[in-house]
């Protein structure tokens, strides 16, 4: 079971000659994003800077996804958006998210087949704390938000990982 040995029918159990470190790397190579996702925090390019900033507090998420009436993803809000947005003297509640932020197709995503060391590797590339996990559909900009995966699923996974409870 903890995968030193295997078995062969005539031959018995036999050393399978793999340490610990790879037998690990077997496991997690296998786990793909749709095992650690959560619940996407969303908002609409109408909605002003203040809602923005309400909802990323109630929900207590650091990344929002903007999206357009079909609901297909159109940008993201993160904190330094929102902050950068708040430090001038206008009025939030007159600015709309769709003013500042980051848009398609300067976004990263991922699909919820894709494995979570590939999704794990592009979180440290563009040194962003959350992606998207999209669907592609055939209107609007082309991807629905059905999740998200963050620091903290990837976190859960290595604590799953230590504990042996790997889906």
């Amino acid at each position: 079971m903890a995968g030193y040995l295997d078995a062969r029918p005539r031959v018995g159990y036999f050393y399978t000659g793999k340490t610990g470190a790879e037998l690990l790397g077997d496991k997690v190579k296998h786990i793909t994003v749709k095992h650690y996702q959560s619940r996407p925090i969303v908002v609409q390019e109408s909605a002003s800077v203040y809602d923005a900033i309400v909802t990323m507090f109630l929900e207590d998420v650091g990344t929002l996804f903007v999206v357009d009436k079909q609901t297909t993803l159109v940008g993201v809000l993160s904190r330094k958006d929102l902050l950068r947005a708040s430090l001038g003297k206008q009025a939030l509640e007159s600015i709309p998210v769709s003013i500042i932020m980051t848009r398609m197709p300067n976004i990263t995503v991922c699909q919820r087949d894709d494995l979570i060391t590939e999704v794990a590797k592009k979180l440290i590339d563009k040194q962003i704390d959350c992606l998207p996990v999209v669907t592609e559909v055939d209107f609007g900009s082309g991807f629905e938000v059905i999740g998200r995966i963050t620091k903290t699923n990837i976190t859960a996974l290595l604590v799953d990982l230590a504990n042996d409870e790997v889906i």
